[in-house]
């Protein structure tokens, strides 16, 4: 994402200008505009003209509105971001009022204009304008027959392709069928990396599976890497990882990032230090009850007190559409980090996140421990918006 202009005042009016440079840009996009706010981009809109012998034709035509938004449909797999909201500009195209969709597009300038900004958007912004904190890492979860190539960036777990091929039975006889499958399911497999991991980008490719078919893929892999003279993988070969994991399915992938050596790998990745923060928040839990709460009463009580030294929260929190309880959010997220404690706001499109938001949302480790919140009533543990 690339910031343009940027003009917000201390009250927290303002607009800015951002230029989507990548289909992941969408999704800090779909974070930052809430109902309530005006976009201003390009886009076309369907005109109807009627000439002067009464007969009439349509025709697509570029234009820039500004609409008050309404409606926001995100498509996680197009990463396509649809806005839908009344045009509130003179325009020679729309009327006043009028009902208009814009998709916004990668590449195209759009102008964002809030009644109020919080640190949290602007906390976005900065984050989406900041290159370096793209997490770079691509994995392949794997099980015989079946593989998952995904690549996990700073925001979202993408799962760019599924691979599904029916390998023979090993039988007696039929020893010839089952090996073809299988080389037929480590091309596909190999072919899947090619297309999706940018190697110029990932710092490191996870290949993950139970037993050996990790280690026979591996393999088969770098076989065929010098057979075909492939330099792309033969000079990226430091770049792969092989660990285990249960399955080759999508959610096996937690407990791959759960491994030490991934984590040592991929220390500086967003993704890791929410696992590694969930990981400890249960751990805690497990351990010491008293020190790790979630659900919004018990975490805002103990904010309240400063006891949080490390708060976990999902960004699904942050796009309620009732802005009282959405500053509500805010407010905890500054006076955790006004007294100290470390905030680590979690994507809902990463694994962590959709674990995250099973305990509510919103959870706390704490400094010391606070047995008065376990004696309390267990109203808004659910995670209710009301207190």
């Amino acid at each position: 994402m690339k910031l343009i202009r940027k003009n917000v005042d201390k009250t927290g009016d303002g607009s800015v200008v951002l230029v989507p440079e990548d289909p992941e840009d969408m999704w800090h996009a779909y974070n930052l505009i809430a109902e309530g706010d005006q976009v201003r981009s390009s886009t076309i809109r369907k005109v109807q003209n009627e000439s002067s012998t009464g007969s009439s034709s349509s025709s697509r035509v570029r234009t820039t509105l500004t609409i008050s938004v309404e409606t926001i449909d995100f498509d996680t797999q197009a990463q396509v971001l649809r806005l839908k909201g009344r045009n509130i500009e003179e325009n020679q195209f729309v009327k006043m009022g009028a009902y208009h969709t814009i998709d916004l597009e990668v590449n195209r300038a759009f102008t964002l204009t809030k009644p109020e900004w919080d640190s949290i958007a602007l906390e976005r912004i900065e984050m989406a304008c900041d290159v370096t904190q793209n997490a770079d890492v691509a994995a392949v979860i794997m099980q015989d027959g079946l593989a998952h190539v995904c690549l996990i960036t700073s925001s979202m777990t993408l799962v760019r392709s599924k691979i599904d091929v029916a390998i023979p039975r090993k039988r007696k006889g039929y020893v010839q069928q089952h090996e073809k499958g299988l080389n037929k399911f480590y091309e596909a497999v190999m072919q899947g990396i090619m297309r999706h991991v940018n190697f110029d980008v990932v710092k490191c490719v996870l290949i993950a599976s139970p037993g050996f078919v990790k280690d026979q893929f591996y393999e088969y892999m770098f076989q065929q890497a010098v057979k075909t003279d492939n330099k792309v993988l033969i000079d990226n070969k430091s770049k792969f990882m092989l660990v285990h994991a249960s399955s080759g399915f999508k959610h096996s992938l937690k407990e791959v990032l759960q491994d030490p050596a991934v984590i040592a790998k991929m220390s500086d990745t967003k993704a890791a230090g929410e696992v590694k923060a969930l990981e400890t928040f249960y751990t805690t839990l497990q351990l010491e009850p008293a020190k790790a709460f979630y659900g919004k009463k018990h975490v805002c009580k103990a904010a309240d007190a400063q006891a949080v030294e490390t708060l976990l929260i999902s960004d699904n929190l942050f796009r309620c559409q009732d802005l009282a309880t959405r500053k509500e959010y805010v407010q905890l997220v500054e006076s955790v980090r006004d007294s100290g404690g470390e905030v680590k706001i979690f994507s809902s499109m990463h694994v962590s996140g959709e674990q995250l938001a099973q305990l509510t949302g919103v959870a706390a480790i704490l400094r010391f421990p606070m047995p008065e919140l376990e004696d309390s009533d267990n109203e808004g543990s659910d995670g209710s918006e009301s207190d």
